[in-house]
């Protein structure tokens, strides 16, 4: 996407932004090399046979799990190697001779598996020489492609993790064990399902990798720029319309995006610009789209891809963990919509001029055909087809459509450029893929140990029992893991080791298996808003030339919905739709709407006036009193708002011009 795609009249609100460059700042995933020549031509084939590989497998069967996760690993290794250097000031124009030397064991690695599987299996449980080896080099190579593409935090973890598994003698009661001999651990890691071949690998291998192959053939067709234009003519031109527009556009993209950092510079690079110069503050613009952005991670479909890892873990089927997810996420959007709102009536900023903004009748008659992917994979979901087939039948649609709308309008330019870029797409998505793969890999390290050394019942048991077994003291004990282990990891890397050591504490009190599971995702994904590891408010920031603490503060104070959430449907699962009625969930949603509005006007000082430190008070009573579903709570709650609404609306003067108000 670039400026010149908007409608002249709104491009003249926006200022230029270098989208490339502010991701390669913020997001590893995007500090890749940019290598010329035939050596880039090399480069770019590996990737798009990845992508092939996978668009293979998905028409005519995957190969055996084994098989197909050490394919998909074997891409993801030399590809990492070829495209990340070992340091970021290393060189991004060439590939040095150790890095092609360490993509070829990365190789020889995941081959080995592919090559020696029948034999690997007949001698189970007595390795040989050769597979302790390989083995030993697949963990360090695993380690060390998580380093350059996601980041230090994760291999690190991975490898506190396996010294736990080594020293377990050493550590204190309850968290020791009988400690394992290398042997043992590498093993266990390399020649069984249950380490760095494992079920987030094979998820990201199958589930994960079509629907990121599919996103990036959604970009090429121009989806992005439809939900920005789609956005900015729903709420352009309401009071402080361009924040509104940055809400409901990153909830747009961010559902197939499922990246924080990426879905806030893509929509920010239009919504920032366009919010400063109506008046918004550079720290306020930034965490918006900050905030919004985030919250595409808990948006269905895509939900980061956590939701594919969440359905293998759990055995709860996909199209059950998006329809639980749903109206938590609407939720949090509204609640941010809410903030936005109040911030622009506090400060008395306005909108957009109509006339500069896209029309929406004109938008969707242009690019209506755009939705048919989107609508067509929601539909192959409902009638029960898996996400796997929905997935690679939607990447056939999403071409079919486009290129059908462009020889329907006889645009023979737009139709040759939508062809040309389908490698493009390809390559795209592979290179999207890698962070994800790599991540999964290591994170299967972490979920091997635990599964060796029992070190997750161990960590519930301690869980609940600092908890002294009450359940809110035990969610408040989690939400702080869950923060911490979230600041560092990318989303599905911090779900699994979420899903693997917090959840089961909740389990213990029983909390029902999706919303533990929900709960430990959204204080997870929350934390790339919580300073002072903000991934995406700093990203914001960078766009809008704020002060990246202010920013992060800021965008944490937006999404302080998302701290509530999660607690409502733990304590009401009729939010996530656990043995209700359509009125139950109706009644939960209304309450729970009413509670994260308190807490937003609580938060921001704003409500039919500025709010006094008592009214404020009261405003966190309601939010608080409409956690808790029943009568007694939502009667104090809602008596609380009430009464601030009461003592306001008295002491604001009558008129038209009685100042700025809801």
């Amino acid at each position: 996407m670039n400026n010149e795609e908007l409608k002249p009249s709104v491009a003249a609100f926006l200022e230029p932004v270098d989208v490339q460059a502010t991701l390669e700042k913020y997001d590893p995933d995007s500090q890749f090399r940019k290598i010329a020549g035939w050596v880039g031509v090399v480069v770019s084939g590996i990737a798009i046979a990845m992508s092939l590989f996978h668009y293979y497998t998905a028409a005519v069967g995957v190969l055996v799990a084994m098989q197909q996760r050490a394919v998909h690993l074997m891409f993801a290794m030399v590809l990492a190697f070829l495209l990340w250097p070992a340091s970021k000031p290393g060189r991004k124009d060439r590939i040095p001779w150790y890095d092609l030397g360490l993509a070829a064991l990365g190789a020889a690695v995941c081959l080995y598996h592919v090559i020696e599987y029948e034999a690997i299996i007949l001698r189970a449980g007595i390795p040989n020489a050769l597979d302790l080896y390989f083995g030993t080099v697949a963990i360090l190579l695993v380690l060390e492609i998580t380093r350059r593409a996601v980041g230090p935090e994760l291999p690190i973890l991975a490898t506190v993790f396996l010294a736990y598994a080594h020293l377990g003698p050493y550590f204190p009661s309850p968290l020791n064990h009988r400690g394992y001999s290398l042997r043992s651990i590498v093993e266990h890691l390399y020649l069984t399902t249950e380490g760095i071949f494992g079920i987030p690998l094979g998820v990201s291998a199958t589930f994960v990798f079509l629907f990121i192959l599919y996103g990036a053939f959604l970009e090429k067709t121009g989806v992005g720029q439809f939900f920005i234009d789609v956005a900015f003519a729903i709420t352009g031109h309401l009071r402080g319309g361009p924040a509104k527009a940055a809400v409901l556009a990153s909830g747009l993209l961010g559902s197939i995006s499922g990246s924080s950092v990426a879905n806030t510079v893509t929509t920010g690079a239009f919504t920032i610009p366009a919010m400063l110069r109506v008046g918004y503050r550079r720290e306020f613009a930034g965490a918006v789209e900050a905030a919004a952005s985030t919250g595409g991670q808990i948006m269905p479909p895509v939900m980061g891809a956590a939701a594919f890892i969440m359905a293998e873990m759990t055995g709860i089927s996909y199209l059950s963990i998006i329809a639980a997810a749903a109206i938590p996420a609407i939720l949090y959007f509204l609640a941010v919509g809410t903030a936005v709102h109040l911030e622009a009536v506090k400060t008395g900023l306005r909108g957009l001029p109509r006339a500069s903004l896209p029309r929406l009748g004109a938008t969707l008659r242009r690019s209506w055909h755009l939705l048919v992917p989107l609508f067509t994979i929601v539909y192959f979901l409902m009638v029960g087809r898996s996400p796997f087939w929905a997935a690679f039948q939607s990447i056939n649609i999403a071409v079919v459509v486009a290129l059908s709308a462009t020889l329907l309008r006889r645009d023979w330019v737009s139709g040759l450029q939508l062809v040309r870029g389908i490698p493009g797409a390809l390559e795209n998505g592979a290179r999207n893929a890698i962070g994800v793969a790599a991540a999964c890999a290591c994170a299967g390290i972490i979920v091997g140990v635990v599964t060796l050394t029992g070190l997750g019942l161990r960590f519930a048991h301690l869980v609940v029992a600092l908890g002294r077994g009450h359940l809110l003291l035990t969610l408040f004990l989690t939400m702080v893991a869950s923060l911490i282990l979230g600041m560092g990891l990318p989303t599905t890397a911090k779900y699994i080791v979420l899903a693997t050591m917090a959840a089961p504490a909740l389990l213990e009190l029983g909390v029902p298996l999706i919303a533990a599971h929900l709960f430990i995702l959204y204080f997870g994904i929350i934390a790339d808003v919580t300073p002072p590891v903000a991934l995406a408010a700093y990203a914001g920031a960078g766009i809008a030339g704020g002060n990246p603490m202010q920013t992060g503060v800021t965008a944490l104070k937006l999404a302080a919905a998302g701290f509530l959430i999660p607690y409502m449907f733990v304590l009401s699962p009729d939010l996530i739709l656990v043995d209700v009625t359509w009125v139950q969930a109706l009644h939960s949603s209304v309450t729970a709407l009413i509670g994260i509005a308190a807490l937003a006007i609580a938060v921001h000082g704003h409500f039919v006036t500025s709010a006094h430190t008592h009214e404020r008070l009261l405003l966190l009573v309601a939010a608080l009193g409409l956690i808790d579903p029943g009568l007694l709570t939502d009667t104090i709650g809602i008596a609380s708002l009430g009464i601030v609404y009461a003592l306001q609306r008295a002491r604001t003067p009558a008129g038209p011009s009685a100042g700025r108000s809801l």
